[in-house]
């Protein structure tokens, strides 16, 4: 059986894996809350990591040559309606229609100070775009996507539009971009989080070898179990992607597959081990380890409880 990459794509930021899809398509779900979320839980509220300065984004001139809007044609001053067609540059920088309902207060107070750097009706711009692309990235995350575009067109110099930027890309399939834009990210704060999604993108790409490298980093060392866990997922999928079933099975041997814990990542472990194993020719095991996943995983995020019924039968 072909890989199933369902629950080996990393989430963005500890969110629950896309119900389809892997890192070649589909969405990982995270309920809007990375940046669109009032969610004191959410990567935002946190202080500026790595030793990141989001002062970067409060200096005197925070608008780059690529923050300031297009140059204006003559009808642009009038209602949308009565205007003409509109440039490639000019509905990037204007973005999807942003509903009335989203103020940009939706946003996480730590996302929002963030922006205080830009004047206020363009830093109200930006947070309405952000909070619009919070909430749509896993409904509709080519919108999420474009309505990152026209805030970064507005401040590309802030590190949580370039990371906005690169999620909301990811979600969207736009691995190349995403590639990038976390990059960026990362060099203006420092942050080690995106490493997991980064690794991921370089498997989308068919640069497996580039996400192992990425899994041995040595910030890696320092996450958390879930941030673990999800690099774990990446790195057995680059080697799966080379042929390389028993590496990938060591990978997952070293992770916490017997945890106590019936979090989503123990459950996205344990279903990858699963599909690795059945992947090796080691059936038996394989249905065992998928009864082990359904046994913790209460809110379906996998299909492992139809996985192993399969088995069973192929196995009869």
């Amino acid at each position: 059986m072909a890989e199933d990459r369902r629950t080996q794509r990393p989430t963005r930021s500890g969110g629950t894996p896309p119900a389809r899809g892997g890192a070649s398509g589909g969405s990982s779900g995270r309920g809007g809350k990375t940046y669109g979320s009032s969610d004191s839980s959410s990567r935002g509220a946190k202080p500026a990591r790595g030793g990141g300065r989001p002062g970067q984004s409060r200096s005197s001139d925070t608008r780059g040559a690529g923050d300031r809007k297009p140059a204006r044609q003559g009808d642009w001053n009038r209602p949308r309606e009565e205007q003409g067609p509109r440039s490639i540059d000019q509905a990037k920088y204007d973005g999807p229609p942003l509903p009335e309902q989203i103020t940009g207060k939706e946003l996480d107070r730590g996302i929002a100070a963030q922006l205080k750097g830009l004047p206020e009706k363009l830093a109200a711009r930006v947070a309405r775009h952000l909070a619009a692309a919070g909430m749509l990235i896993d409904e509709d995350p080519e919108t999420a996507y474009q309505h990152t575009l026209a805030a970064r067109a507005r401040a590309s110099r802030i590190a949580i539009v370039r990371e906005a930027v690169g999620e909301s890309a990811y979600a969207a399939g736009h691995y190349a971009e995403a590639l990038s834009e976390l990059r960026a990210a990362k060099r203006m704060n420092g942050a080690t989080d995106y490493l997991p999604i980064m690794a991921d993108c370089h498997r989308a790409l068919g640069q497996p070898e580039q996400a192992l490298k990425l899994a041995k980093s040595p910030s890696v060392a320092k996450f958390g179990p879930e941030a673990k866990a999800e690099m774990t997922l990446v790195e057995a999928g680059a080697r799966r992607d080379m042929g390389q079933l028993d590496a990938a099975l060591r990978t997952l041997e070293l992770a916490p597959l017997l945890s106590k814990s019936r979090a989503s990542w123990v459950v996205r472990l344990r279903y990858a081990y699963a599909d690795t194993l059945e992947a090796a020719g080691r059936e038996a095991d394989a249905l065992a380890w998928f009864h082990r996943t359904h046994a913790i995983d209460s809110n379906e995020i996998t299909d492992s409880a139809a996985r192993a019924e399969m088995l069973e039968k192929r196995m009869d």
